[in-house]
């Protein structure tokens, strides 16, 4: 067995590789990934993934249902970090199957793949917990600078983290972007990663993300026909079903990371393509908690909630003795 086939077996039970180990496969990975497009060809038969955000035990069940890497063909669409407990493991399977299988996976740009965003909302606080240094976060941020901005399935379907921009009116405008930066605060490359769609919109209108723009039905009709695609696949938004259709079919939200942040009760779906073209959806749900590894950080919310219902059950019991004396008090007058 070699070292990666190794690495993959061990990240797959959920376990983190040695920071040297990580520093190696960056590096493998810088160099596949600089080959690659800003509108990476994709083909067919393949399967397109939402958001994971960390969520890795969640992300083991997404491959139950859709089989394992090689056999099936993927397409993540971003967002593997930050919000869930295992950004580190779950990035670093990804990364560790794209050296692996180079032509069988494809992982796009999602707008938590950013310096600044991980910071904020969880990836840089569990590389410094699980390292005890900053090293990892910084070669995991170097990669991102080098994911593709977005995905080409057969040229008919566009697949995107976020959405469209005013910016660009076609393809090859997307091609000429220089992505290896990190995220900006606006323009064409953030719009990509940050836009949604908005029914109640018709062209464009302001975010209220606070990047990135809404955009309506006829922004899409525009720019599909413009470069002949049937339709758009995006995630970026939580949906309660897995998966929403909008515009009479003309762009699909995809939706991977099941009962999103662990509280939010929502399936999550994963679209299949075959060699036509012709779509499945399949649907999951989260994985069985019992199955979950207990890290710091779950150790804490578990013994919070516990601590919770102690201190509930407590006080519950001190209600009801203080109704009964005074209940009983009642009688003896």
């Amino acid at each position: 067995m070699s070292d990666l086939d190794r690495q993959i077996e061990q990240l797959k039970k959920c376990e983190p590789l040695k920071e040297s180990e990580v520093k190696a496969l960056c590096l493998k990975a810088m160099e596949i990934l600089v080959e690659e497009s800003n509108v990476q060809r994709v083909d067919t038969p393949v399967t397109i993934c939402g958001d994971i955000h960390g969520q890795f035990y969640d992300m083991k069940e997404l491959f139950k249902v859709g089989g394992d890497c090689p056999k099936t063909n993927y397409l993540f669409l971003g967002d593997f970090v930050d919000r869930g407990f295992y950004s580190v493991e779950t990035f670093l399977l990804l990364l560790a199957l794209k050296v692996r299988y180079p032509d069988r996976i494809t992982l796009i740009r999602g707008n938590h793949e950013s310096r600044q965003i991980t910071q904020v909302y969880g990836f840089y606080d569990e590389c410094l917990r699980k390292y005890g240094s900053v090293n990892v976060w910084r070669y995991c941020t170097d990669i991102f600078d080098y994911l593709s901005l977005s995905a080409l399935i057969e040229n008919k379907i566009f697949c995107v983290h976020g959405g469209l921009s005013p910016s660009i009116n076609t393809l090859d405008q997307i091609r000429t972007i220089d992505r290896k930066q990190e995220v900006p605060h606006d323009g064409a490359m953030c719009d990509l990663m940050w836009s949604d769609p908005e029914e109640v919109v018709d062209g464009w209108g302001l975010s209220p993300r606070g990047a990135g723009y809404l955009f309506g039905g006829t922004v899409v009709t525009t720019f599909n026909h413009a470069n002949n695609i049937d339709y758009i696949c995006r995630a970026h938004q939580l949906v309660m079903e897995g998966y929403k259709w909008m515009f009479n079919n003309q762009i699909v939200t995809v939706w991977s990371a099941p009962n999103y942040c662990y509280r939010c009760g929502n399936v999550a779906a994963i679209l299949e393509l075959d060699e036509n073209l012709t779509k499945q959806f399949r649907v999951f749900e989260a994985a069985p908690q019992i199955t979950l590894c207990f890290d710091e950080k779950i150790y804490r919310c578990l013994a919070l909630q516990i601590t919770t219902r102690v201190f509930c059950w407590v006080l519950d019991r001190f209600q009801l003795m203080r109704c009964l004396r005074l209940w009983a008090y009642s009688l003896m007058a």
